[in-house]
């Protein structure tokens, strides 16, 4: 399974401007690419809905070696509930601290070296406080579980993760496809896993030989396949395969065919621009506001 990657964290996001400026400014991603879609995707990329969105691609360098964020931005919706799944994203960068003071972003000490923040919408990421890294400063994304031996049978035994760290006592596990990639750390929690309208989604990609093998293997096993193989179109990029999959917590993965992904993500030089662009063309929150009316919320 070395030739399967962690590749990026799909958030939904309601105001995009703040939360570009948390990313940007706060965090210190770069935009790697940004893309503007007129319907929904089908593979549900940007939840349940059909409408116009957008996706911008955030991270600390080029999606072939480095784990970043998938904002999807759908135009008219305002805000999304939170659930108790995601319980953040941690990241090594003493940079990113000192942005946050400077800007007066709410930062909260956790543990020594270790501040907690969140992004616009609540999703929390948690702050090392040492120097970016030689690779990846993005260091792992954290997800509630009800059960940490139903799901790391799900995350190691079927979908072939090393189990890096495991405390049975702290009903806690950490996964990854390969040490210099970021890991998946399971949490165990007690009560139902609420998803709320904010659910996101994490990626990985595969050699797209393999799709086909894996929804067979899900179909086998009694898994959950969200959606089976499908082709995604991005206008005047690569075309790629995805199959959509649920954990027994119902967490949303997607495996994408790595070949045509490498080349679809390639980062465009534009992104920024056509980002601060589409900002600067979305009117949506002044004709709410000329109306008195919120926002719907997702």
């Amino acid at each position: 399974m070395a030739t399967r990657r962690a590749l990026h964290f799909v958030f939904k996001v309601g105001n995009r401007f703040q939360t570009v400026h948390f990313f940007r400014d706060v965090l210190g991603m770069q935009v790697l690419r940004h893309e503007e879609f007129e319907e929904g995707c089908k593979a549900a990329c940007n939840g349940p809905y059909d409408g116009k969105w957008s996706k911008t691609m955030v991270g600390f360098g080029p999606e072939d070696d480095h784990f970043v964020a998938e904002l999807t931005y759908n135009y008219g919706i305002g805000d999304y509930k939170l659930g108790n799944d995601f319980m953040g994203i941690t990241l090594a960068s003493s940079q990113a601290i000192s942005n946050a003071r400077k800007l007066e972003w709410p930062l909260k000490k956790v543990a020594e070296g270790v501040f907690e923040t969140e992004a616009p919408g609540g999703y929390k990421f948690y702050l090392q406080d040492q120097s970016l890294p030689q690779s990846d400063p993005v260091l792992k994304v954290t997800l509630a579980v009800t059960d940490i031996q139903k799901s790391l049978n799900y995350w190691s035994n079927l979908l072939g993760m090393n189990i890096y760290e495991q405390d049975e006592e702290k009903q806690r596990a950490v996964l990854g496809y390969a040490d210099n990639q970021c890991k998946l750390e399971l949490q165990g929690i007690k009560g139902a896993i609420d998803h709320a309208a904010a659910f996101g989604r994490i990626a990985f990609s595969c050699p797209q030989k393999e799709l086909p093998d894996l929804e067979d293997l899900m179909k086998k096993e009694s898994q959950s396949i969200l959606t089976p193989l499908v082709s995604l179109d991005t206008p005047g990029k690569a075309t790629v395969q995805v199959v959509i999959l649920a954990d027994p917590d119902g967490h949303e993965i997607c495996f994408v065919g790595d070949e045509a992904f490498r080349e679809l993500s390639k980062r465009d030089p534009k992104g920024s621009k056509l980002l601060d662009d589409a900002m600067a063309a979305d009117k949506s929150d002044e004709w709410f506001a000329t109306r008195n009316k919120p926002k719907a919320s997702g």
